[in-house]
């Protein structure tokens, strides 16, 4: 042992370091304190002295790094990071578990951070090594938690553990932080010490340090590397007795919110991890690791920790917690390929239920939690056979005769197949590289059983699967059956000791049996059945290691990176950068081609908007005009009577290169220069509510050039379309507009809204095509965009299934997501609920809707000239307008009732007869104010202003009195 320092030579961080994972990781360890930035640290090495090896290593880097490094050996039974903390000298003490490692700059930050804010605890972020067939985000060495980024976004220090009550929430005081030595002292009251058996008191420590801070600094810092995967079935027991002892420990503390936040984490972190593992475990070993978890659940699946959860997750934790191995491990299933039906759930009493027998008492308004078992939510009753993802397993394969002799098993609900109609079927196998070629078999029998159809299949893959063995080497089988006119396809799922009897079947590979000699089927890593071709004798062997050098020796491998590089340069060149700069200096170089005219529409992603009005306007009058418009993804209902082109293709670049006139709602790309001989109109897609443009903090945080580019992208408009002096005092001074550039002709899109109003006609044609019963009333969702650069997945606010329980009878609810965003629905009865998100015009919507629900998107603005019931459905109203900013307050001047809850929604769609009466004043008001120069001509005001050198002169029509402004009518 080294002999004490000097306290004048006291390090300021001690790193401990428990020697009980053997002398390699104790070295890598060791390494990573020496190498620290900070050099005034100190590794303490604690040897439970009960390996020679180990005693060893931490003599020998004692020896060789005297002040640095010390060797401390522990009493028989203390423990070992206690030890270490009693031996340390730092004023900060950290701990390092087995094999983890600091990252350089470790030391020195954490000790920045603790000087700078006198914290008792900083805490940074650390990463593990990734679990077996875990997949890693692009670049990434290493794995980390997924709540531990948003934790940890920015440095800051909280003075109480609800201000970041991630830190005991989760398990994120396992590793990566520091704590002030005197908070570990024995003789401290509270003393934080590792009172339990490891790993249940590693887990604990960090909560009671957390508890005795009186302040904790969290730093966006890396600290620990290298820390363990996860193996979550065998760390179950221990993670589950931890976490339930820090829920405890955070109630007697004072903290009943976050004890309960806890348990609901217990069941997400640990629990949910550990059925997943199930999956690949045998029976046995599955039947025993239910055994162990299923008592440590008791009394933690209560209706609170289970409510926020995913109907299947809260049925997997039952089954678990039951001791239903096979169950949870199908309930897994379900979670890994959401949609999948692994059990015959029946409809009782109204509700739907997991399987027969688990039926609840009667209840037509369940909590979610309340019974674990119900799934109604899912919808599952609501699907035809062909629409149900049904779990197919593999209940014996096994070799007969030279044949792949497969027997199997298909989930059936009770509603699925009402009378039990005939079934037949047969089993297709599909080449998981070329999914275009298939091979399709009969399959001997399929019958009815018990809640379930049971089929036999006999394969004869050596004389029927003709696979070349060059490019089609795996097959994925797959059964489809066919029931009461409806055809459904079900993958295999299957489990290896149900496969293994299956052993290997002769190949004959159509290119010879030199590239394969064996089908041998298998279990792939999403437990589906396959069967992949394999060189098993030796002359295929043999083939397969030549190929192998062939391809792997130094000339083969410089022509593949030759190859990749050349891949690489086609991909830059046919990038945006390059085509912008082909653009910039040849293209924009091409003569105009007159009467050429570039229409886009949200980026090419609709057919729709303002764009739509003022082409479908120009057409009727048949002006000489040559449109072109751009799409994004796929041309499929753009108009038949225009060129299409796809943004950013070269036609693309070419046709704007050479357009007279570009007109678009939203934005030509930023990087393409408006050449000088064309006239750009910009529609625009929306008044504003939130800042827009050089008034949003997100632009005012910006560096200069950003700034410029936007600036340079704006300054391309020749004429922007606004509908009310509002637009004008806001969009165009947030974007520095000219004012000699704003048109003031209203929005072409609102024409159809005002003739709507004022004619009164039937529903249009898309209530028939929607199969809209007249006697329903039509309430149009759309709520406006929430997410960032990037975001395309949404969450509604507004739970569509519960509108649809409540109201389905009386509405049809169509949801309209935002065009930059996707939103999943769930499961309805028929009729009720429609995702309109793919329609082209939102007009069209607008027109056939009763009622609109929004929140403070500015379809708001057009819906008003409906004078129609208008709802706002803001929950985060105020959090929004916090983090972007508005112009208004749009609670005091709404066209219509603000809400904050689906209750209150509901409350006023019930009685809304009753109530819109009030509400119309106020909205006159609102569609004045915001639309003023909506009055039905916009789209023709536009095309005689921008098309004038196309349009024959004539004599402008008289505006209809019903028409004009309020101001207009009355002659002043």
């Amino acid at each position: 042992m080294t002999t004490e320092p000097h306290p004048a030579d006291a390090p300021d961080l001690s790193v401990v370091v428990p020697a009980d994972a053997g002398p390699e990781a104790l070295r890598a360890s060791a390494a990573s304190v020496l190498e620290q930035t900070l050099r005034h640290s100190e590794a303490v090495l604690v040897d439970p002295g009960r390996d020679s090896a180990t005693t060893r290593a931490c003599a020998d880097l004692a020896a060789r790094h005297p002040g640095r490094v010390r060797h401390v050996t522990a009493a028989r039974g203390a423990d070992l990071r206690d030890t270490g903390a009693d031996h340390a000298r730092g004023t900060w003490v950290t701990f390092l578990g087995p094999g983890e490692r600091l990252q350089k700059d470790a030391g020195r930050n954490l000790l920045a951070a603790a000087l700078d804010t006198g914290a008792d605890l900083v805490a940074g972020t650390w990463t593990r090594l990734p679990a077996p067939g875990e997949k890693l985000p692009r670049g990434a060495e290493q794995a980390e938690p997924a709540w531990q980024r948003p934790l940890h976004a920015r440095t800051r220090t909280v003075g109480s553990l609800t201000d970041a009550p991630g830190l005991v929430v989760h398990d994120s005081l396992v590793t990566g932080f520091c704590v002030r030595r005197s908070l570990l002292d024995p003789e401290a009251r509270p003393a934080v010490r590792h009172e339990e058996e490891p790993p249940v008191g590693d887990l604990l420590f960090g909560v009671r340090a957390a508890l005795a801070a009186r302040t904790v600094t969290l730093i966006p810092n890396t600290i620990t590397t290298h820390r363990a995967a996860p193996d979550p079935a065998a760390d179950a027991p221990a993670r589950i007795t931890a976490a339930a002892r820090a829920a405890r420990l955070l109630a007697r503390h004072g903290h009943p919110g976050l004890a309960a936040a806890r348990e609901r984490a217990l069941l997400t972190d640990h629990v949910l991890p550990c059925a997943a593992a199930l999956l690949s475990m045998d029976r046995e070993e599955r039947a025993r690791t239910a055994a162990q978890v299923a008592p440590l659940l008791a009394g933690h699946l209560g209706a609170d920790a289970l409510a926020p959860l995913d109907p299947v997750a809260r049925a997997c934790l039952r089954l678990l917690a039951d001791g239903d191995a096979d169950g949870a491990r199908d309930a897994a299933y379900a979670l890994a390929n959401p949609g999948t039906v692994v059990s015959p759930v029946v409809a009782h009493a109204g509700r739907v239920h997991w399987r027969p027998g688990t039926e609840a008492a009667p209840s037509t308004e369940a909590a979610p939690g309340a019974d674990p078992l119900d799934v109604t939510e899912l919808g599952l009753q609501y699907r035809p056979f062909a629409r149900l993802d049904l779990l197919n397993t593999v209940t014996r394969a096994t070799r007969s005769q030279g044949r792949l002799l497969l027997v199997g098993r298909i989930v059936l609900p009770a509603h699925a197949l009402p009378g039990r109609p005939e079934v037949t079927a047969t089993l297709v196998l599909t080449c998981r590289d070329q999914p275009a070629r298939t091979l399709t078999l009969p399959v001997d029998d399929i019958r009815y059983a018990k809640d379930a159809l049971v089929w036999r299949a006999c394969a004869d893959l050596t004389r029927l699967l003709g696979a070349r063995g060059v490019g089609d080497r795996v097959w994925d089988p797959a059964l489809r059956v066919t029931a009461g006119g409806e055809t459904l396809t079900t993958p295999l799922f299957a489990e290896p000791e149900t496969v293994k009897p299956a052993g290997a079947l002769r190949a004959r590979p159509r290119l010879g049996r030199l590239t394969g000699d064996t089908w041998q089927p298998y279990v792939t890593a999403h437990h589906r059945l396959a069967v992949c071709l394999l060189a098993r004798r030796r002359p295929a062997r043999l083939a397969e290691k030549l190929l192998h050098y062939a391809t792997h020796f130094r000339p083969a491998r410089a022509l593949r990176r030759r190859l990749a590089a050349v891949a690489a340069r086609r991909k830059r060149l046919a990038g945006q950068a390059v085509k912008a700069r082909v653009y910039r200096t040849l293209l924009l170089r091409l003569p105009v081609r007159k009467g050429q005219v570039v229409y886009e529409a949200h980026m090419g992603k609709q057919y729709g908007d303002s764009p739509r009005a003022i082409h479908e306007e120009a057409m009727a009058r048949g002006l000489p005009l040559r449109p072109v418009w751009s799409y994004a993804e796929k041309p499929d209902g753009f108009p038949a009577d225009a060129r299409l082109v796809r943004r950013w293709s070269w036609p693309y670049l070419v046709a704007l290169a050479r357009a007279q006139y570009w007109v678009d709602n939203q934005g030509f790309p930023h990087a393409l220069d408006k050449p000088r001989h064309t006239t750009y109109l910009q529609t625009w897609h929306g008044s504003a509510y939130k800042r827009m443009g050089f008034d949003e903090a997100r632009v005012k945080t910006q560096n200069d050039p950003q700034r410029r580019r936007l600036q340079r992208a704006v300054d391309r408009f020749d004429h922007f379309l606004i509908r009310a002096p509002h637009d004008a005092d806001t969009l165009g001074r947030a974007y520095r507009l000219d004012p000699d550039k704003l048109l003031p002709t209203g929005y072409p899109r609102n024409d159809r809204l005002v003739a709507a109003r004022e004619q009164h006609a039937p529903r249009p044609p898309l209530a028939e095509a929607l199969g809209v019963p007249d006697d329903r009333t039509v309430v149009l969702y759309a709520p406006t965009f929430r997410g960032g650069p990037g975001h395309k997945d949404a969450e509604l606010p507004l739970d569509v299934r519960r509108f649809a329980e409540e109201f389905g009878s009386t509405h049809v609810l169509l949801v309209r997501s935002h065009y930059m965003e996707r939103a999943a629905l769930p499961a309805t009865a028929p009729g009720t609920v429609h995702d309109v998100s793919g329609h082209h015009d939102v007009s069209e919507l607008l027109a056939l809707a009763d009622v609109l629900v929004t929140d403070y998107s500015s379809i708001m603005f057009d819906y008003a000239l409906l004078d129609r019931p208008l709802i706002h459905f803001a929950p985060d109203l105020d959090a929004y307008t916090a983090d972007r900013g508005s112009y208004f307050d749009l609670r005091e001047r709404a066209g219509g009732p603000v809400v904050d809850t689906q209750g209150a929604l509901h409350e006023v769609l019930a009685h809304l007869d009753e109530a819109d009466p009030h509400w119309k004043a106020a909205r006159a008001r609102f569609a004045e104010e915001f639309g003023a120069y909506d009055t039905g001509g916009a789209a023709a005001a536009v095309v005689d202003t921008l098309f004038a050198a196309h349009t024959p002169r004539r004599r402008p029509k008289p505006c209809p009195a019903s028409r004009r402004r309020p101001a207009e009518r009355s002659g002043t």
